[in-house]
């Protein structure tokens, strides 16, 4: 069965019912608003680390070893995420996608609120950072299904056909929340010094408690997605998904994690690393103020760029689009960290913005739809968060306090930064090669797409030919096997 919408005779297929599409116009601007307010705090938490926490919640004997102390507090939260994602994905594979979405945000977003009480290290000794990587790891905790959980409600919710576009939109908001804590830290950075220091970096943080009120009215009144909806009635729901996960979906997990290096250790180390790194190489000339513009563009960017290539992976495959944004990212790497090094404002913005308006935001596009297509559906929550979040441990937490320690002990040397991101770019590329194309899959199936043996699926993947008439065979033949999906004759 298909987790295509009901559509109207004579319509060639592609009408909506009205129900139908009111929730799936619920389930965006649900999704999209989680994906805001998360990304909104970490993307201010990784500029408030390179230029405020290292300051304000630290002792100042050594300015480097503080900055890497502060980066380490931003990876704090990143291994809370895995036992977030398996703790929520566990629950909304036994309970539903709903109910776990409403929890998370309200977790996610009320530690993130507190921050802005935080005393100082002047203020509170030693308790300010203790409190800081307390509420740091409160907020990963929640964070770790939150983005689990839109990308599987959207996924499960839209038209088979455009699912790549669909399951992208959601992640505007990570662009949209990006951009936010670009500009209202842009913002916050015109204040006079004092001001900025005492008082001005806290509203960023309480303003998150209107985002979370938004967020959930707008959940509560959400529907269960059609895929769960179908899993019960057919009595589908599965009471260990766990177990589940181990015994047949752990290959898709470890391929999950590989295509997700890239992706997201290279969003981190251009969003909050990179401020850094110009900071240390130009000094007290550096406006750091003016920095922040290249994460603002790229953010703006990636709002058309990530389900522009959502979109075209419905044409072309998820496999062909992400691994143009990993080989883009291969090559840029080493250029992008030597540009940084010349100084030049500018330029520099120029750089970020490029990375996380095209490097980023293209292989972004078509991972939204990607990994829930490599889960079956009873334990794709807790599939696709425990892709999403050991990976965030591996790329973006390691990322900042990794990245923080040699720009400190390389006294900021740009090729060694420049070969990190090159290889997570290379992890990246080469799981392209290792995952099976999963375009059009369909949600309801319980079988994973990555199969463990040869005796479970053939070597090729069935797809929709691109000018709708009828299939074309594309070969995936990987370490693993893949899955053979005819396209029904309603796709076409």
């Amino acid at each position: 069965m298909n987790t295509t919408p009901a559509r109207s005779a004579g319509s060639g297929g592609t009408a909506l019912d009205e129900n139908y599409a009111k929730n799936l116009q619920r389930a965006t601007l649900a999704s999209s608003i989680g994906s805001a307010l998360e990304y909104f705090d970490f993307a201010l938490y990784g500029l408030a680390t390179a230029l405020i926490f290292n300051v304000l919640f630290f002792p100042q004997g050594d300015p480097a070893m503080a900055t890497v102390a502060a980066f380490a507090t931003f990876g704090v939260g990143f291994v809370a995420r895995p036992f977030g994602g398996l703790f929520f994905g566990m629950l909304g594979d036994r309970l539903g996608r709903k109910i776990v979405l409403v929890i998370t945000i309200v977790l996610m977003g009320g530690a993130s609120t507190l921050i802005g009480v935080l005393p100082t290290y002047e203020m509170a000794g030693i308790w300010a950072p203790v409190l800081l990587v307390l509420l740091r790891l409160l907020q990963g905790f929640g964070a770790g299904a939150e983005q689990a959980g839109a990308t599987v409600l959207m996924a499960e919710y839209a038209p088979t056909a455009r699912r790549g576009f669909f399951s992208a939109l959601p992640f505007v908001g990570i662009q949209a929340g990006t951009l936010l804590a670009a500009v209202v830290f842009s913002l916050l950075t015109m204040l006079p010094e004092e001001a900025l220091m005492t008082w001005g970096w806290r509203v960023p943080f309480l303003a998150s408690f209107l985002l979370i009120i938004l967020a959930v009215l707008i959940r509560s009144k959400l529907e269960e997605t059609p895929t769960f909806v179908e899993m019960e009635k057919r009595e589908q729901v599965s009471e260990h998904p766990l177990r589940e996960l181990f015994r047949n979906g752990f290959p898709g997990v470890l391929v999950g994690i590989g295509l997700r290096m890239a992706e997201n250790g290279g969003s981190y180390m251009f969003q909050g690393l990179a401020l850094s790194f110009f900071v240390t190489v130009v000094g007290p000339e550096a406006d750091k103020g003016l920095l922040t513009w290249g994460v603002t563009i790229g953010s703006l960017i990636g709002v058309f760029s990530v389900p522009f290539a959502g979109a075209v992976s419905d044409r072309f495959g998820r496999r062909a689009v992400y691994r143009a944004g990993a080989l883009f990212m291969l090559v840029y790497s080493l250029p992008a960290w030597w540009m940084l090094t010349l100084g030049n404002h500018a330029l520099a913005i120029a750089v970020i913005a490029v990375g996380i308006g095209f490097a980023v935001a293209t292989m972004l596009g078509p991972q939204c739809a990607m990994l829930p297509e490599l889960f079956g559906s009873r334990h794709r929550y807790l599939g696709v968060a425990m892709a999403r979040e050991i990976s965030a441990v591996l790329a973006g937490g390691l990322a900042g306090v990794l990245g923080a320690y040699l720009i400190a002990i390389t006294d900021a040397n740009w090729l060694v930064l420049g070969l990190y991101m090159t290889v997570l770019a290379a992890i990246t590329v080469v799981s392209t090669f290792l995952v099976p194309e999963t375009l059009r899959r369909d949600l309801t199936r319980t079988d994973d797409a990555v199969k463990i043996s040869s005796v479970e699926a053939g070597d090729d993947v069935w797809l929709n030919g691109s000018q709708g008439t009828g299939a074309s065979v594309v070969s995936a033949r990987t370490s693993f096997t893949v899955d053979r999906t005819p396209v029904s004759a309603d796709e076409r």
